[in-house]
């Protein structure tokens, strides 16, 4: 069944046709796109996710257009409409798009003005001024329908006149002109290439609906609008605020079609441009509209669902600080903070309530509560939520003279609210409350990022843009895949991760991962990969594809703790016994292996490259492809936007990467925005080339907006403090960066004139 589409994805993507075959195979057979970019590179040439995914992606919607033109030829069957040129075309369309313009003219219809006139049985009218013939007495011909009866559901009827009879005609021709299937594909070019999209503000909504001044009266080529751009634009429209049209030039898109049908300027010609006009006004233009308005939500949707992935990507793969005694903390003001005392497991062991901003009595009870816990449990980090009080909660830890070999870190809490809301959360901690869960998950994120966002909805984590506008299918499947991604990159230590975090290995899902803690529950640790298979529900497939990924630390076999996979133990045993060995020899002696002759051991299953995997997993076994944690402090005098001045130069960390530039936590309760214009001295079309999310910079205050709390930064080595204004300084027209001179909302400077600031907002907002 698939080996029909491979010829067309093998040029579609520019790779080999065994390539292409292989992966097909692969997956019909129910592997994962991890598993076999890992375990199967001899098969598929090497390819990497990225294009694996590709090929699952390309061959469904290839099997989603053969369904729609079997159903489609199945409808034309029926009605006796399928001829021999007919089944040529349908067999020929490579879109949907193309298929659905054959199948236009022969789709059952709803009354319409075309069906009403051929009641009246004016289709013989419509057809002589159709052929535009000069000789065509116009006048005459319609005369001739004046008067004539016609019956419709039983009901007579007279044709009133030749206006009326012409009216039909016309109505008839243009159908059959919107039915025209080269027509479209004319039209639907114009409105991509050249449509302009317009948008200006709903009648009396302009106080109301002040977020979307931008776009009260904005106008662009489509083709050159930014995503975020057009996301904006439809979210206004979709709340009641804007009013929007995407349309190319009218007098070209009517010349378009005019070409195409008006052969002369006879008479009976002027007829069918008065129909080919009807047609683009009533009919195809709205159409083709329509279809532009689509094809320009996927592109921006696409757009920004690839800076989400890239973003969750960068978030899930952040530095672990591993397995530490933690003390978490989620600070608060009037309700306290809320401590708890996790074990090297993130297991939790006590939870207390602090008032380090009260009284000075209620301070040094929080101190004492403190130093009590961090001997009590030993605690080696203290990790500190980044929400409200975190600055204040930070500075106090510091100055309670703590051991100074314990790191305080700042942890980005976003998503621990809904994580402590969950099903998940009241499952492991049914009789604690929500600050204690939450509390929880921030000192597991920052012993291993990647275990503890798992738990969570990728959509509530924050690092994306307009996720709640695009395509929830379409978000859901990369996120997904990203995730999939991370996990099996990582790696899972199967005997202590969470039955979430197992959910996402090559293979599994959360039935068999919550079958593969419930047997952990009970007959305690695994001592190997083998005992995989004793667990129910879990068969040689999902062992196959599963166990690579999988850790057992001090397991039977020296090669559990590491990406070998349970099919290779044999080969490695061999390769160590051809040394003179053990594999545990082979593990500890870089020389013995630097001598082993990988040639030797090709085979037709295995190759070079699972030969040179294998080398590279006995060297470092179970190695973290993480980068080391690095500490991170924000400056310990500057705590309040109230503080900030142009030029102020900051640490800070990157918290999200969208189309129009970065945003940096500076440590100040609001993050700034840094425009995609000032993420660096060089020219810049794409933010995630030149920061991603996690990533530690120095940050220069541009301008503060305290009214507003909005902060514009800086990445640039030496940026321009030229007319910048001042904290609380008032902004009038023409001011510093006057927002006419930029081109349109995103495209300016950084300042707060531009469009950019209300992507920004809602972004956030999401």
């Amino acid at each position: 069944m698939l080996e029909k589409y491979i010829p067309k994805i093998t040029q579609e993507l520019k790779l080999q046709p065994r390539q292409v075959a292989a992966t097909a195979l692969l997956l019909e057979e129910g592997a994962t796109v991890p598993f076999i970019a890992r375990y199967r590179k001899e098969r598929t040439g090497e390819l990497d996710e990225v294009q694996i995914a590709a090929i699952r992606d390309r061959l469904e919607q290839l099997t989603e257009l053969d369904k729609r033109r079997e159903s489609i030829v199945s409808s034309l069957a029926e009605r006796k409409l399928l001829s021999e040129e007919l089944q040529a075309k349908i067999d020929g369309a490579e879109t949907l798009t193309t298929l659905e313009d054959i199948y236009l003219p022969f789709r059952p219809k709803k009354r319409t003005k075309a069906t009403i006139a051929k009641e009246k049985g004016l289709e013989p009218l419509a057809e002589i001024l159709w052929q535009q013939d000069p000789a065509t007495d116009v006048a005459a011909e319609a005369q001739s329908y004046a008067g004539r009866e016609y019956e419709v559901d039983g009901t007579k009827a007279t044709i009133a006149d030749a206006a009326e009879a012409l009216a039909g005609a016309r109505d008839i021709m243009a159908e059959r002109v919107n039915d025209d299937a080269t027509a479209r594909a004319k039209l639907r070019y114009l409105y991509i290439a050249k449509g302009v999209i317009k948008s200006k503000v709903a009648m009396d909504k302009e106080e109301e609906g002040a977020k979307f001044k931008d776009y009260f009266a904005w106008s662009e080529p489509a083709a050159a609008a930014p995503s975020h751009r057009i996301l904006a634009i439809r979210r206004g429209e979709a709340e009641g605020f804007l009013y929007s049209r995407l349309m190319p030039d009218e007098n070209e898109a009517l010349a378009t079609l005019e070409n195409l049908f008006v052969k002369n300027k006879s008479a009976a010609a002027e007829q069918v441009k008065l129909a080919v006009q009807d047609c683009y006004k009533r009919l195809i233009g709205f159409a083709m509209e329509a279809e532009a308005r689509i094809f320009y939500k996927k592109k921006a949707d696409e757009e920004a669902i690839r800076v989400f992935a890239e973003n969750l990507r960068e978030l899930l793969l952040a530095s672990p600080l591993g397995q530490k005694a933690m003390l978490a903390i989620d600070p608060g003001f009037r309700t306290g903070c809320k401590v708890v005392a996790l074990d090297r497991q993130g297991k939790l062991l006590e939870n207390e309530v602090v008032y380090p901003e009260k009284s000075t009595r209620e301070q040094i009870e929080a101190a004492e509560v403190l130093h009590a816990m961090v001997k009590k449990h030993q605690i080696e980090a203290i990790a500190i939520g980044n929400g409200t009080a975190s600055r204040e909660t930070e500075a106090f830890v510091r100055k309670i003279k703590l051991p100074a070999s314990i790191a305080i870190v700042m942890v980005n809490e976003s998503g621990a609210s809904i994580y402590s809301a969950s099903e998940a959360a009241r499952e492991e901690f049914p009789n604690h409350d929500l600050t204690v869960r939450g509390a929880v998950s921030i000192g597991r994120r920052l012993m291993d990022p990647l275990a503890e966002l798992v738990k969570l909805d990728p959509k509530s984590i924050g690092v994306g843009q307009y996720q709640h506008d695009v395509d929830q299918y379409a978000l859901k499947r990369s996120l997904d895949d990203v995730v999939v991604s991370c996990v099996n990159n990582v790696g899972v230590e199967l005997n202590t991760a969470s039955k979430h975090l197992l959910s996402y290995v090559s293979g599994l899902n959360s039935r068999t991962a919550a079958s593969i803690v419930e047997h952990r529950n009970t007959n305690g640790p695994f001592k190997s990969r083998q005992e995989l298979l004793k667990v129910s529900g879990l068969g040689p497939k999902a062992f196959e594809q599963a166990a690579g990924f999988l850790r057992i630390r001090d397991g039977a076999h020296p090669l559990d703790t590491s990406a070998v996979h349970p099919e290779r133990y044999d080969l490695v045993d061999k390769i160590a016994r051809d040394t003179g060995a053990t594999v545990q020899d082979l593990l500890k002696d870089g020389t013995r292996r630097s001598k082993v002759d990988l040639k030797r051991y090709v085979t037709e299953e295995v190759g070079l490259p699972t030969l040179t995997d294998i080398m590279q997993e006995l060297a470092k076994p179970g190695r973290d492809p993480r980068q080391q944690f690095e500490a991170f402090s924000f400056a310990e005098d500057v705590q309040t936007m109230e503080q900030l001045k142009p030029g102020l130069k900051l640490p800070g960390i990157v918290t999200n990467v969208t189309a129009f530039g970065a945003f940096v936590d500076i440590g100040v309760h609001q993050d700034g925005l840094v425009h995609i214009s000032q993420l660096s001295d060089q020219f810049v079309k794409n933010a995630a080339d030149v920061v991603k999310v996690g990533q530690k910079v120095q940050a220069t205050v541009m301008e503060v907006d305290l009214p507003r709390k909005r902060i514009a930064l800086s990445l640039k080595s030496k940026p321009d403090l030229s007319g910048v204004r001042k904290p609380g300084s008032d902004r009038k027209e023409g001011n510093a960066r006057d927002v006419q001179k930029h081109s349109g909302p995103g495209n300016g400077g950084g300042g707060f004139g531009n469009g950019d600031w209300f992507t920004a907002a809602m972004n956030k907002k999401n």
